[in-house]
């Protein structure tokens, strides 16, 4: 139906990395011909640093999808792993069953594809994603891999790509051999709010929509704002904006439908407020516990049905905790005098 309404071909706000997709903003674009210029002129060590959600793995798989026909490749994406672990995964990916090779031996498989792939005139690259996890021990291993040369060029391209934590990892005095042997490091920012606005439309027109814009220029506002321009966020927006306006049977998003996304997917918002209500009928619910009304504390207040069907998630488990302790508050209370009259009939007995 969502499709259908839109007249989509395709979910076009998905969360895969699907290279069609891609929109090239002027970082991005930048980036992916920097990076594309390292392979071809055989620099070695290439860095890619972006924020989560900015498109870094869609736009390697762009780049080595151009590399397809002439190159052997590798994408790496388990970083929290040991130096054998990593050599074993690198030699998974590459077609090549490691699970009893020493590390020496792994080591030597590897330099064998490498000259085999030399000797066909063919380029080897590796993508390390999340390299900001791996541990000092795994990047030492990975810059020796960059060992591997002949006189007159590199025979691996390696590209690490990470989060910011990943340039602090390289800026530090323990990674200076590896950080010497970074030739080029690229950044992807946030996009701007006209960049938002078209990268939005550039996914619909890859989804197959054809018609007027589904968004206000009020509302693409606030979902640059509230996204901060990072594409991953902006996916998920508009995601559950374009199924309410789709629910609502509204083909255009205005800024109070935006607005109200925002407000159902403010998490801090949702923690921090639960609306109040009635007093609580303390009489009969004391009654009902077999305790004393009288001690009953006036804490959390009951909600009508129509206020509990209007809860979020996360408002509905802060009101059941608050009533759960009471509950428990008053459990004790009537414990209590039980407690008593019985130790009162020992001591007669």
């Amino acid at each position: 139906m969502f499709l259908e309404f839109y007249g989509f071909r395709e979910q076009p706000f998905g969360v895969t990395p699907d290279p069609r997709f891609l929109y090239l903003s002027p970082a991005h674009r930048e980036a992916l011909a920097s990076l594309y210029y390292g392979i071809e002129s055989g620099r070695g060590f290439l860095a890619l640093i972006a924020k989560p959600g900015m498109g870094k793995t869609t736009l390697l798989f762009h780049l080595l999808e151009k590399f397809r026909h002439n190159a052997r490749t590798a994408f790496l994406f388990q970083t929290q792993c040991s130096s054998r672990e990593f050599m074993r995964f690198l030699l998974a990916e590459l077609g090549v069953e490691s699970h009893d090779q020493d590390f020496v031996r792994m080591h030597e498989e590897f330099n064998k594809m490498l000259l085999q792939e030399a000797r066909a005139g063919r380029r080897f690259i590796i993508v390390v994603d999340e390299a900001q996890n791996l541990d000092a021990s795994v990047l030492e291993t990975v810059r020796l891999l960059s060992d591997f040369e002949t006189p007159r060029a590199k025979l691996l391209q390696i590209i690490l790509a990470g989060q910011p934590e990943l340039a602090d990892k390289l800026a530090s005095r323990h990674m200076a051999q590896l950080r010497q042997r970074v030739s080029l490091l690229n950044r992807l920012s946030p996009l701007s709010i006209e960049e938002t606005r078209k990268y939005i439309d550039h996914r619909l027109r890859v989804a197959g929509y054809t018609g007027a814009p589904l968004f206000t220029p009020d509302a693409l506002v606030a979902v640059a704002r509230f996204t901060e321009g990072i594409p991953r966020n902006i996916n998920n927006f508009c995601f559950n904006v374009l199924s309410l306006s789709c629910a609502l049977r509204q083909k255009v998003a205005d800024l109070a439908l935006v607005e109200e996304v925002i407000n159902d997917l403010d998490i801090n918002q949702h923690v921090t407020e639960v609306a109040p209500a009635r007093p609580l009928d303390f009489q009969e619910l004391a009654s009902m516990m077999g305790g004393n009304p009288s001690q009953a504390r006036m804490a959390t207040p009951p909600l009508s049905a129509d206020r509990i069907d209007s809860l979020t998630p996360a408002e509905a488990r802060a009101y059941m905790q608050q009533l759960s302790g009471q509950l428990k508050d008053w459990q004790h209370g009537a414990d209590r005098p039980a407690a008593h009259r019985s130790s009162a009939r020992i001591k007669r007995d």
